[in-house]
């Protein structure tokens, strides 16, 4: 019996050159380890992957991203052509071909990448398992959750075939670094906040909200620093409008009034007996409206409300918003909780819609709110936004001496010498303690961060200008945490209370596992940058290797989250086991040098160089180079 002839297979290479491979418009940014984890499914004697996730979460982005640089077979399932046999491989495959030798076909393919396999036909999708069967071919399989599967697809991943990556929302620090590279320019934390909470994960919707919002003209400047804001309503596009349909287009106009009640008072909870209970039952099977534990009633996409707000004309706008001044109690009552939480030294995340939606609608916000929430964010390591909620205070007193404290402390401990944006110099703000009550003041030992402010702000600023000794002593005299970050417990006996307490005296002791646990504590209590700086400090104290290097590491991914913090602590973090050749690339890279000029200087390919990065990011824990000046502990590194 004679062997068919072979048939020649289509491949792609997925290259930066490849002009048949248009470059999108933005770049890959972040999902650093889900990189990896793609990456090593294709290594030598490994199967492949499957990648799934909700729609517009970035899978396709994902696996190209894993599979540039190599020759692989591309296909893709399209829902029109289902009924088709073998539609999906059409460009690869003879017309006339049976499963059996399709299977033989692609046999000799080093890698086949399958998009929208959710929407291939039977006849593909039976081929795309009898290859995971037969091994010989590595496979990159994207599935959207949600939508009907394929059985021999999804028999992938339940058989164990092969590996399940199943893709989270992008983070918010990475959603920020995206938007940055989207926009052109930097934003203000709270526009990134705003539109990370609105998209939700969907990037296709990101791109969408920022494109409208950046063609409109309605990025702003930020007095004082080189950041752009987003306020005001929501621009209802008709891609938005298109996903808003199922509301703006109901059918039941007491659908209609329910959902245009609940977005107008959407920062405020209503009682069931406010509303038709029958049509809030309704609203609720149908996944538009929640009821969360104390029985208040939300809609349930955090899209819903400013879509639907925007959408309202004038006159509806003004009978269902009420009165002017509808929100002070409520706005009052979430900075008496956010207060709370700090006391009690508990800043785990906390949604605060009040003064969030306050400031999306470009409604202000009073200063003493805004300080307390700059603090709250300044605890969490969240030191860009603290800054900006600092700043939309001062919009309203420009003399408020909380909002310019938590304005210099989040400047300071980011390792900026001075303060945009605030009339006055980081060294320079009224140290007068603020009314007691605010939470922002002297209090006693126990939450970090409740001592003198103004002695904060001076060893912050002392730290910022490399003068540790003089910083050890204003910490003596202000807030005795401080103190213990700054490496001196010794000044800070006696004056803690619970883990506060613990971490001074594991760091007096040069405990590293009790820093680890301390850290650990510090972590799920929401304080990520005292975490952060609690496994740096580990990483000196450890007497094992491989626990320095754990501390290591989850000190630099820790910091990561912490919106570019410099502090003393963190700066000491090293290389780690980078070779010679790292080591070198990667000291170049942090003083702002290209791949191309690397490469140019130490007569290497720019691919050779950008391998080597890659290999040392994975290491240091790092997503890209911007992080690299204050990892890198050599003096020619350091950020000024």
């Amino acid at each position: 019996m004679s062997r068919p002839a072979p048939v020649a297979v289509t491949t792609v290479t997925t290259s930066a050159r490849d002009a048949r491979t248009p470059e999108p418009p933005w770049p890959f940014t972040g999902r650093a380890d889900e990189l990896e984890l793609v990456r090593r499914s294709l290594a030598a004697g490994r199967s492949g992957m499957v990648v799934t996730g909700p729609a517009g979460r970035g899978k396709t982005r994902l696996v190209t991203e894993a599979a540039r640089g190599t020759d692989c077979v591309r296909v893709a399932g399209t829902p029109d052509t289902r009924g088709v046999p073998f539609a999906a491989f059409a460009p690869v495959l003879p017309e006339t071909v049976t499963l059996h030798r399709a299977v033989r076909l692609l046999s000799g393919a080093r890698l086949l990448l399958v998009d929208d396999a959710h929407l291939l036909d039977d006849a593909s999708a039976a081929l795309v398992h009898q290859l995971a069967v037969q091994g010989r071919t590595r496979l990159l399989v994207v599935a959207t959750e949600g939508a009907p599967v394929p059985r021999a697809v999804s028999r992938l991943w339940t058989g164990e075939l092969l590996p399940r990556l199943a893709l989270g929302p992008l983070p918010r620090e990475e959603t920020a670094q995206l938007l940055t590279a989207g926009a052109g320019c930097a934003l203000d934390p709270l526009t990134a906040g705003r539109l990370h909470r609105l998209c939700r994960g969907d990037l296709r919707l990101l791109r969408e909200l920022l494109t409208a919002v950046r063609e409109r003209g309605l990025l702003t400047p930020v007095a004082g620093t080189d950041v752009r804001a987003w306020r005001g309503p929501v621009p209802v596009t008709p891609a938005v409008r298109e996903r808003a349909a199922h509301l703006l287009d109901r059918a039941r106009p007491e659908d209609r009034e329910t959902l245009d009640r609940l977005a107008f008072a959407e920062p405020l909870s209503l009682g069931p007996d406010t509303l038709d209970v029958r049509t809030l039952e309704r609203l609720e099977t149908e996944g538009l409206v929640r009821v969360d534990d104390d029985g208040a009633i939300r809609l349930a996409h955090p899209l819903h409300g400013p879509v639907l707000r925007a959408a309202a004309g004038r006159l509806r706008a003004r009978r269902l918003t009420g009165a002017p001044d509808r929100c002070g109690p409520a706005l009052a009552a979430e900075t008496s909780a956010l207060n709370r939480r700090i006391e009690r030294a508990d800043v785990r995340d906390s949604w605060a819609p009040v003064g969030e939606w306050l400031v999306a609608e470009g409604v202000p916000v009073p200063a003493g709110d805004a300080a307390v929430r700059a603090r709250f964010a300044r605890l969490r390591g969240r030191l860009r936004e603290a800054a900006a909620w600092a700043r939309e205070g001062l919009r309203q007193d420009a003399e408020d001496p909380r909002c310019l404290t938590e304005l210099a402390l989040a400047a300071a401990q980011s390792g900026e010498a001075t303060v945009t944006g605030g009339p006055r110099r980081a060294g320079a703000v009224d140290a007068r303690p603020p009314e007691r009550g605010t939470g922002t003041g002297p209090s006693r030992p126990g939450p970090a961060g409740t001592g003198d402010r103004g002695g904060a702000v001076a060893a912050w600023t002392a730290a910022v200008r490399g003068d540790l000794d003089g910083a050890v002593r204003a910490a003596g005299d202000g807030d005795p945490y401080d103190a213990v970050r700054l490496g001196a417990p010794e000044r800070a006996a006696g004056r803690l209370t619970g883990v506060f307490a613990a971490h001074a005296d594991a760091l007096a002791r040069g405990d590293g596992p009790a820093l680890d646990r301390v850290a650990g504590e510090l972590e799920r209590r929401g304080f990520l940058l005292f975490a952060a700086e609690a496994h740096a400090q580990a990483v000196r104290a450890h007497r094992d290797p491989r626990a320095a290097r754990t501390a290591r590491t989850r000190a630099v991914a820790l910091a990561r989250r912490c919106e570019g913090a410099r502090t003393p602590a963190l700066s000491a973090l090293v290389l780690g086991e980078l070779t010679a050749r790292q080591r070198q690339i990667v000291t170049l890279a942090a003083t702002g040098l290209s791949n191309r000029q690397i490469a140019e200087r130490l007569t290497l390919s720019v691919r050779t160089v950008g391998n080597h990065l890659y290999g040392a990011y994975t290491r240091l824990g790092a997503g890209d180079r911007g992080a690299l000046p204050w990892l890198v502990d050599l003096p020619e590194t350091r950020p000024a």
